[in-house]
């Protein structure tokens, strides 16, 4: 008996979206079989969550339009468990997905050649108590909802507070103050507003934020949250009647869980093609992957890297398929594009040891660039092919493997 090549791709974000759409425009399908797994049936454009929280229409792109055409097939549900050894993944629920037998939510097991970790990232709370009952964030489309709704039903003069000052929270915090200018707007920063910017950056941006009337709220850590204030590492409370946890990111525990070699932050660890050193059948792309850049540090998640991490994995896997040389794709982090409400923002490039450059461009000029970085980012999604061959190619060796024999192993 034979079957085709198969290739899971856990996450239908930036990075699995874009591998999953390009795998399925290069690999024949006459030898392959590609299944994307997500647990929500549109496409999230994570970088515009704030500005959905604010209340602006951000279209809910169905993933049965994104792969339309593709022969991409699409599971919905959640990943519970990957096993290595078997080479299978678990997958929970999904619309209308119970049991009729048990009223419980539906259960595959997904078998796999090729697998393609991208579940991403989600909200780290660092242990803090509080975070998951009382605070809103931003990492989602159902969370960003949820945090509109609840600005939408605050009075004038309510508070609000934007916990981290990374990339998110200066974003998140701009975007209240701008679009709900009857809310006043607190952050809180751990240390120094803009201190990964250059002096000029840091300037504009505290400039910006006097403008919008946001008040900064340097070297507070917060240690507690609660339904109305939070508690900050010396004693003292910040009263909130909404909290906006924006103090960063961490990845699912699955990829530790199951066995894969991962950094103590969970993050995959992969050779320079994104290629999991501890089992090479499995790739990681996005957020879930410890890459090294070309300049040899971390690349930060970020869309950016979600990019450069996904070119790269699709070149080994179509090679490596195909019987062909892997070619090696750039792994560069130009900078940050930061935007300040609608109509201001920052552009900030960093050198080759992702230190940022004296010179900055602030203003309406660098709204429009993220403007157009987003829009850049959604069609490489769409449009996964743009300026690449189209052409499918057919896999190196039997086009139908023989059940239970992984092409991964003869292909190497």
């Amino acid at each position: 008996m034979y079957r085709k090549h198969r290739i899971v791709v856990l996450g239908a974000g930036y990075a699995g979206a874009y591998t999953a759409g390009n795998l399925a425009r290069r690999l024949s399908p006459a030898d392959t079989e590609i299944t994307v797994v997500n647990a929500e049936p549109v496409f999230v454009e994570r970088l515009r969550m704030h500005q959905l929280a604010t209340g602006q229409q951000i279209r809910a792109r169905r993933l049965a339009d994104v792969f339309a055409g593709t022969g991409v097939r699409l599971r919905l549900g959640r990943v519970t468990a990957v096993d290595p050894a078997r080479r299978t993944v678990s997958v929970t629920g999904g619309p209308g997905a119970r049991s009729a037998a048990h009223d419980t939510l539906a259960h595959d097991t997904l078998g796999y050649d090729t697998l393609v970790y991208a579940l991403g990232s989600h909200v780290a709370d660092h242990g803090v108590p509080g975070v998951a009952e009382h605070a809103f964030n931003v990492t989602g489309r159902p969370a960003a909802l949820r945090l509109r709704e609840r600005l939408d039903g605050l009075a004038a003069g309510s508070t609000v507070l934007v916990v981290g000052e990374g990339l998110t929270g200066i974003e998140t915090a701009a975007e209240i103050a701008e679009a709900r200018p009857g809310l006043p707007v607190t952050l809180a920063a751990r240390g120094a507003l803009g201190a990964q910017l250059s002096a000029g950056a840091r300037q504009h941006l505290h400039e910006t934020f006097h403008r919008l009337g946001v008040t900064v709220r340097e070297h507070t850590c917060v240690d507690a949250v609660e339904a109305a204030r939070v508690r900050a590492a010396d004693g003292s409370f910040l009263e909130a009647d909404a909290t906006v946890w924006t103090a960063g990111f961490t990845v699912p525990a699955i990829a530790a869980a199951c066995g894969l070699e991962t950094t103590a932050s969970g993050q995959i660890v992969v050779d320079g093609t994104m290629r999991s050193l501890s089992h090479p059948e499995v790739y990681a792309v996005g957020d879930s992957v410890h890459a090294t850049g070309d300049n040899g540090l971390p690349m930060p998640m970020s869309c950016a890297s979600a990019g450069s991490t996904s070119r790269q994995a699709v070149e080994a896997i179509t090679a490596r398929l195909t019987g062909r040389p892997v070619a090696n794709t750039r792994m560069d982090y130009f900078g940050n594009h930061i935007s300040l409400g609608r109509r201001d923002g920052i552009l900030q490039l960093v050198d080759d040891q992702a230190r940022a450059r004296s010179g900055y461009l602030g203003g309406r000029m660098a709204a429009r660039i993220k403007a157009g970085v987003l829009k850049g980012s959604m069609w490489g999604v769409f449009h996964p092919t743009l300026g690449k061959p189209t052409r499918r190619r057919r896999l190196a060796t039997t086009p139908r493997e023989r059940t239970g024999q992984s092409a991964g192993s003869r292909l190497g």
